[in-house]
């Protein structure tokens, strides 16, 4: 395991002199206030260094940073930060020791058939964890970011292998996870009586609130809020947040669940719930790109304030990239942005077909771990895509969180589509139908007319524009008073030259 802010840092502090000695000394105490240079550098300034060509190239190629925070790293090296390959190799050596040698193998077959596909997951986390590649993300510590890797692989197998089975052994085999799973569940329906005020219920008019009131109400707020963290982008996030809920309307039909009720909709679920957690994300993105990225090794720091806040602070991101999304500046981005909120709408119908599918419970764990592991790996993800959109030079191929999301995303999918075909190929009713094709039909024609006609218009504009220059500066009069000439040549302050060069 390599420290990656030992490169950072080196960069950080290779600013000069000034830059080194411009720490005040609440930054030593604190180690997370923003440093100042100091009045000798602000008056007389550093002295640069002529810069070579290949100084440049780097800097013009990593222009897409300019939204980067600036990040102060004093290189310290502990033991947090050190390799422990040898140390994790040993430990799992003297438990498959252990295992071979003092302890009594159990006759139960499915008992060992278990606890051996728990230590081969296992024994896979901690070859991931110590040697997997390092991603994006170096807060609390790449080695959480490599650990949730390997867990990905481990999920893109385990759906892999349940997509290979019959529809009854799938669910059947839910058992061995959950001997509670294997049953058909009826679906809770969300609809039915929608008025807000029942004066038909004396003792609480306000009962349809109340019942809609449930765990899923905090868990929209805090996934939105997560979402935003990860998306970054306040627009993104409500087309998102409304689009899901059309979906809720469309499919409606095929799902129970998806029945509601009009403000449980739009009040509860689009303005509370999600545009809350869109709000408090925002804020906390806000906090995010204007916090000062100044780090300081823990010993390093006299005061035990300043050692708390420093512990806290190694949960924050090591620097901060504001994402700009830019979906209109060119067709590669526009089809790219749409592929992003198509996947996201996709893995949030996938949260409800699947536990239709595979008859489990909106309360069970599985559930709420599933949800867990998009908390984790998303985030990634979502970076990975962006730095693949924003600089395919620096990016020529898709990060692996990124594909292994992607591929999870469609397995999900395919699954629902192979253990129940008959509920997704319900026909959609008409008039549903036909919002979408106008819909669809809407963005292919803004499409077309953003970055084919337009570009076209615009180039047969600017082209006339250019032929109507042309005879102007043929009649436009010259510094002696006499008019160009057809051949494009004439006498100015005793010299000649070609008009093109007099126009450049």
């Amino acid at each position: 395991m390599t420290k990656p802010e030992s490169k950072k840092s080196g960069m950080a502090m290779a600013t000069g002199k000034c830059a080194s000695t411009a720490v005040s000394e609440e930054l030593i105490n604190n180690g997370s206030v923003e440093p100042a240079l100091s009045p000798s550098c602000q008056e007389q300034g550093t002295p640069t260094k002529p810069r070579t060509m290949k100084q440049m190239s780097r800097e013009s190629l990593s222009s897409r940073r300019n939204t980067e925070c600036e990040v102060f790293d004093d290189g310290t090296n502990t033991f947090f930060w050190r390799a422990h390959t040898v140390t994790v190799l040993f430990i799992l050596t003297c438990a498959l020791v252990y295992v071979t040698l003092l302890e009594e193998t159990p006759q139960d077959t499915a008992y060992n058939t278990k606890r051996g596909i728990v230590a081969s997951i296992l024994v896979f986390l901690c070859f991931g964890v110590t040697q997997a590649k390092d991603g994006p993300f170096t807060r609390p510590h790449p080695a959480y970011w490599r650990f949730w890797l390997c867990v990905t692989v481990v999920y893109e197998l385990f759906l892999i292998f349940i997509l290979f089975q019959t529809v009854h052994d799938g669910r059947q085999f839910m058992k061995y996870i959950d001997p509670k799973l294997g049953v058909p569940l009826p679906e809770r329906d969300y609809g039915g009586n929608c008025l807000i005020y029942d004066p038909g219920n004396t003792s609480d008019p306000f009962h349809n609130i109340w019942d809609k009131m449930d765990g899923f109400v905090p868990a929209h707020f805090l996934g939105w809020y997560i979402k935003t963290l990860m998306i970054r982008d306040w627009w993104m996030c409500m087309i998102i947040s409304v689009m899901f809920e059309f979906l809720e309307y469309s499919l409606e039909h095929q799902l129970p669940n998806f029945s509601e009720c009009w403000w449980d909709h739009w009040i509860m679920d689009v303005l509370v719930c999600n545009g809350l957690g869109i709000y408090c994300g925002m804020k906390t993105l806000g906090w995010l790109s204007m916090k000062p990225y100044q780090w300081q090794g823990l010993w390093n720091i006299p005061t035990y304030k300043g050692k708390i806040k420093r512990i806290a602070f190694q949960f924050t991101p090591y620097s901060w990239v504001k994402f700009e999304w830019k979906p209109a500046s060119n067709l590669r981005r526009w089809l790219a942005v749409l592929g992003i909120i198509f996947m996201f709408l996709l893995a949030e119908l996938n949260t409800f077909y699947l536990k239709f599918v595979l008859w489990m419970p909106p309360e069970h764990y599985l559930v709420l771990l599933r949800l867990v592991f998009f908390v984790n790996v998303g985030g990634v993800a979502m970076r990975e895509i962006y730095d693949f959109m924003d600089d395919p030079k620096f990016h020529k191929k898709l990060g692996q969180q990124a594909w292994l999301v992607a591929a999870i995303t469609v397995t999900e999918f395919l699954i629902v589509v192979k253990y129940d075909p008959n509920t997704i190929m319900l026909p959609i009713p008409f008039f549903i139908m036909q919002c979408w094709i106008l819909g669809i039909l809407l963005i292919l024609t803004w499409t077309l007319w953003r970055f084919f006609i337009r570009d076209i218009t615009l180039r047969y504009k600017e082209t006339r524009r250019r032929k109507q220059e042309v005879p102007a500066d043929r009649d436009r009069p010259l510094g002696n008073g006499s008019t160009s000439t057809p051949s494009g040549r004439s006498k100015l302050n005793g010299s000649s030259e070609p008009l093109r060069q007099r126009k450049s």
